[in-house]
């Protein structure tokens, strides 16, 4: 067999893991937020000052914010519930820290604390989630094609709940959080169709890189599993049509109805599935031998699963349209907090209650319980770096003059936009990301693409895999902070 047919079986006829490995591992990234924000706040306490140095920055956050996330998905997975466990008692132990050198009464901060108002221009849960989304992404594309990465972790075949296929719909979710529809003001009157004229625009690149990876993986020949998206889709050309007739829906229906459209949308998905013989042609084809002759067939998994991002990605509207709205105090964010969690726990009820009698998890169909696990467990990591954003914002009390980049920052009820913008300037590799993250990903998928072609990664052993894989990410990473430090954002569309 040819390494290229090597690979394809590696990643192949795979089942998924459990709900409850990965909820483990959701905490995960919000806990080495927490534990790089309680560092700083500490350094500041010994130091008198922030940490300003830009090369020991770099370090500190590749290292408590990425490679903790590299190990735990690949040598350290067999006993990934000691992680969190791990990782919540260093911060445990760096809060109780600072606050035994703080000599500020406790009653006394937690007062401080909910009466202390938030910059409500600015929600740093948005842009961590969706650059932690796009980390995971680019670790899990290289990762798994190492043995050291599990099997479950990948993306299951026809049902099931892989981390990697969880990572798909979570793509969506945050690109919906910032769409020109939720971040377009109440007040401003545009022209109804205004938002998808600008997606037409928006959107060129994403198709652009879908030709790109179409042509380069046909012309070397590149290994891959044909039942993701199918023979000529990919994801990219995925998202760029998904964003298209979100854009055209939203632009009939209201915005904050997008939850109905996407409940319709879902649902009726769903009982086509159930009721018709289109789900025994996603799975199997037309001649139900899994033809792949014509357009259709050739591509059917990529291009009938759209209904299913469409509908998380209206719900996701729906998400963006509540978190934007404007919250200025602690209260409020603690409130909007357990609203979401509430939203998302039910959520998680109406999947038990789907998985029962509709259909299992499937990421190939995208289906109604597909659509139901992405949206409730992207709610729940949202949530997750909102109140590691409010530990961090009750910490920062503790020691005066102490600052945490991409974190919310405690302003008096007074003061004007720009005020709160003139400290807004942080240099840390969130924001490095959150600046060029389509760059970001493009460069995961092409270092991801010279690594597969240069060496066998299905053998390799675990030391060579971690090497390769913290260089593979402290690369792409440097990139991005170096842009960052110039001020370089490569988008002109």
């Amino acid at each position: 067999m040819s390494q290229k047919h090597l690979k394809e079986a590696f990643v192949s006829n795979l089942n998924g893991t459990g709900l409850l490995e990965l909820t483990l591992g959701m905490p995960l990234a919000p806990l080495c937020l927490l534990c790089r924000g309680l560092l700083l706040v500490l350094l500041c306490r010994h130091r008198g000052k922030p940490l300003s140095s830009r090369p020991s920055g770099l370090l500190l956050d590749f290292c408590v914010l990425v490679a903790p996330l590299l190990f735990s998905c690949t040598v350290l997975s067999s006993v990934l519930f000691l992680v969190p466990a791990i990782l919540t008692a260093l911060c445990a132990g760096i809060f109780f820290t600072i606050y035994r050198q703080s000599q500020v009464p406790f009653r006394q901060i937690v007062k401080d604390f909910q009466n202390t108002f938030l910059d409500p221009d600015y929600i740093p849960a948005i842009t961590v989630f969706r650059v932690y989304v796009n980390v995971l992404t680019s670790i899990s594309i290289l990762a798994v094609d190492f043995p050291q990465f599990p099997r479950r972790y990948a993306k299951a075949e026809t049902y099931g709940t892989g981390v990697m296929d969880l990572g798909v719909g979570a793509f969506i979710f945050g690109n919906a959080l910032v769409c020109p529809e939720v971040r377009q003001k109440a007040a401003v009157t545009q022209p109804k169709f205004s938002s998808l004229a600008k997606q037409l625009f928006a959107i060129w690149p994403l198709v652009v890189l879908g030709i790109g990876r179409l042509l380069s993986v046909k012309s070397i020949e590149y290994h891959e599993h044909v039942s993701e998206y199918g023979v000529h889709w990919n994801f990219f050309f995925t998202l760029a049509l998904v964003r298209l007739v979100a854009s055209l829906l939203l632009a009939i229906f209201p915005k904050n109805k997008s939850w109905i459209v996407a409940v319709t949308v879902a649902v009726l998905y769903q009982l086509i599935l159930n009721l018709t013989s289109l789900k025994t042609f996603v799975l199997h084809g037309s001649n139900g031998e899994d033809s792949r002759t014509g357009f259709l067939n050739a591509n059917r998994e990529g291009l009938l699963s759209l209904f299913g991002y469409l509908a998380i990605y209206m719900a996701s509207v729906q998400v963006g349209l509540y978190v934007l709205k404007r919250r200025d105090s602690v209260k409020d964010w603690m409130g909007a907090a357990c609203l979401l969690l509430l939203a998302a726990l039910v959520l998680f009820v109406f999947l038990h209650i789907s998985q029962a009698h509709a259909d299992p998890v499937s990421r190939r169909m995208a289906n109604l319980s597909y659509c139901l696990w992405v949206i409730a467990h992207c709610l729940t990591f949202f949530v997750s770096f909102v109140v590691a954003d409010l530990v961090l914002v009750f910490t920062k009390l503790l020691v005066k003059g102490s600052a945490v980049p991409s974190c919310w920052r405690a302003v008096k009820a007074a003061d004007s936009r720009e005020q709160r913008q003139a400290g807004a300037v942080h240099i840390c590799l969130i924001a490095a990301i959150n600046k060029n993250q389509l760059l970001f990903f493009l460069l995961a998928n092409v270092m991801t693409g010279i690594v597969n072609v240069m060496m066998d990664t299905i053998h390799s052993r675990a030391a060579l895999t971690l090497c390769v894989l913290h260089v593979y990410m402290f690369l792409n990473c440097f990139i991005m902070y170096i842009l960052h430090a110039n001020n370089i954002v490569l988008k002109f569309w």
